[in-house]
């Protein structure tokens, strides 16, 4: 199978999250797309950022309704601070029977040449990139033209996961932004109140 790894906290997962998801699952070659969520770095004081199998629970929840959706905890087993050339060479050698690719917003491919060992991940592995805007303009890089970046025209969200955080804390309702059964998780565990 053809996967998309997305990678994030997910803290908490949103329909932006969900919508760019399902967007690359339906719209380009990709088979499934695994929703990844990056462990709590131990290195970093961080009281916002749920616990890791709380996030995890959380993505299976938004999840259950969208067979080619998976939620991953592969990185919860890597040592950390964990690089994502590491993670794909570890995943790919966990299931051979699957060929992986990228999915990153186009923000981040303006600064994927600092990544540790970028070319590796070029040589391996498709990057599928989402549009993002930054102050009201495309964002331009030097990987545009590159054959293994592949940009696909999914639906510009400009929803995020410290804006729901916050909204939370000040007992906004924010549900519309939330699948309903994560919202549900969310308010009977008390998170994000403080």
């Amino acid at each position: 199978m053809n996967i998309g790894l997305y990678f994030g906290t997910f803290n908490p997962i949103h329909i932006g999250h969900l919508a760019i998801a399902n967007h690359l699952v339906e719209f380009s070659n990709l088979d499934q797309v695994w929703l990844v969520i990056t462990p709590h770095s131990p290195f970093k004081k961080k009281s916002s950022l749920l616990a890791d199998n709380h996030r995890y629970q959380l993505v299976q929840i938004a999840t259950e309704d969208y067979p080619k959706l998976k939620a991953s905890k592969i990185e919860f087993t890597l040592a950390q601070p964990n690089y994502t050339v590491n993670t794909l060479a570890h995943i790919s050698e966990k299931y051979p029977q699957h060929h992986f690719n990228l999915i990153m917003g186009k923000d981040n491919l303006s600064s994927f040449h600092k990544w540790k060992n970028y070319e590796v991940i070029l040589e391996n592995h498709d990057i599928y990139v989402y549009p993002r805007v930054y102050e009201g303009e495309s964002i331009k890089t030097q990987f545009d033209n590159h054959p293994k970046i592949h940009s696909v025209d999914a639906p510009i969200m400009e929803i995020s996961s410290t804006f729901i955080r916050n909204a939370i804390a000040n007992q906004k309702n924010i549900k519309p932004l939330l699948p309903c059964h994560v919202w549900q998780y969310i308010d009977e565990m008390n998170f994000y109140r403080t």
